[in-house]
């Protein structure tokens, strides 16, 4: 009976070891995928190119080629697809995970109300129109936020507990959604000017604007992929995180930094768009378990291919208009989100 014990317990500490080369194998086909799609969604559009055409357009560019110049000036949305899902992807993870709420994403902190909000100013008082200017009102805004929230649900005796921030987030969310309210329904020109930043929207963009924000992407896609072991810890609660040699508080503001470079950064480059972090980390967990060192960089993998995914469609339904992605996503997203609760076991964390 002493040498069975270990035979029984050994497969259980190998499973995960022998799971790490299919989930290896499963992110490396998924980058050739989202190549695919990348390359698929500068071909469509009001003119439409072949693959291999957009392919060629993009390895040995034609100046005198009307199919090579569509593709071309496709490029900075979908790269603004990709980066911009695959920041919501890590975020709605690292909030599900520090929150340990499945029902996590860019609003629970507050965040998408605070961007709005500051949009809203910089539309009100500072006279900004052009995206360029305020895409700095929305990061600020949002950070702002993220500090307040934390603020308020760090009072009191527990500090800010799980619970606390999302009550936090929502209180917060709900008044400056009152004040974007009440500035709109003053001022017809800027509403009509923040509208169209509000619907959550890829096109529009260039690739600097890209390269502006990229510092605060980078740095908060770092800080999310290596805090996977400490969103595991707390997982198990915060006594046992405590008990494993975890420094709580530390944690907390190591995921909180990285969330709100990656939602600010996002929101303000692409608008407020919904389902990506509320759905992504769900379809994640399903294919990874709840592992964190595999989930978050499946979740960035997948918030990427579902905005691309979401653009093109927009493109393929209204075409030769377009819908803008901030509403297929929610078309896309709700359906899906309902079939993932309905199953108790994705909707448990």
């Amino acid at each position: 009976m002493t040498t069975t014990a270990p035979a029984a317990a050994a497969p259980g500490r190998v499973r995960p070891l022998r799971r790490a080369p299919a989930l290896a194998a499963g992110l490396v086909v998924g980058l050739v995928l989202l190549a695919v799609l990348a390359v698929v969604s500068v071909g469509v559009g009001a003119r439409q190119v072949a693959p291999l055409d957009a392919w060629h357009a993009l390895t040995a560019f034609d100046p005198t080629s009307f199919d090579h110049a569509a593709v071309r000036s496709r490029v900075p949305r979908t790269a603004v697809a990709l980066v911009v899902g695959a920041a919501l992807g890590l975020a709605g993870t690292l909030m599900q995970g520090l929150t340990r709420n499945p029902l996590g994403d860019p609003g629970i902190l507050g965040i998408n109300a605070g961007a709005s909000a500051a949009v809203v100013l910089g539309i009100f008082v500072a006279r900004v129109s052009d995206p360029r200017g305020y895409v700095w009102f929305a990061f600020v805004g949002a950070a702002a936020a993220a500090v307040v929230v934390h603020l308020v649900a760090s009072a009191g005796r527990e500090g800010a507990t799980p619970v606390k921030l999302a009550l936090a987030g929502a209180c917060v969310a709900a008044a400056l959604t009152s004040l974007v309210t009440a500035v709109l329904v003053t001022r017809t020109d800027a509403l009509d000017t923040f509208r169209f930043w509000q619907v959550g929207s890829v096109g529009g963009r260039d690739l600097s604007q890209v390269a502006e924000l990229a510092p605060f992407l980078v740095v908060g896609a770092v800080l999310a992929l290596a805090s996977g072991r400490m969103l595991d810890a707390a997982a198990l609660g915060e006594d046992v995180a405590r008990g494993l040699g975890q420094h709580v508080g530390r944690a907390r503001a190591i995921v909180g930094v990285a969330v709100v470079l990656l939602c600010g950064a996002a929101t303000a480059l692409a608008g407020p768009i919904a389902f990506v972090g509320l759905v992504v980390p769900h379809v994640g967990r399903a294919i990874t378990g709840p592992d964190h060192r595999w989930l978050l960089p499946y979740s960035a993998l997948l918030g990427a291919a579902l905005l691309v995914v979401s653009d093109v469609l927009g493109r393929v339904v209204a075409a030769p208009g377009q819908l803008e992605v901030g509403l297929v996503t929610a078309v896309v997203g709700a359906p899906v989100f309902v079939a993932l609760v309905r199953r108790r076991r994705l909707a448990e964390l």
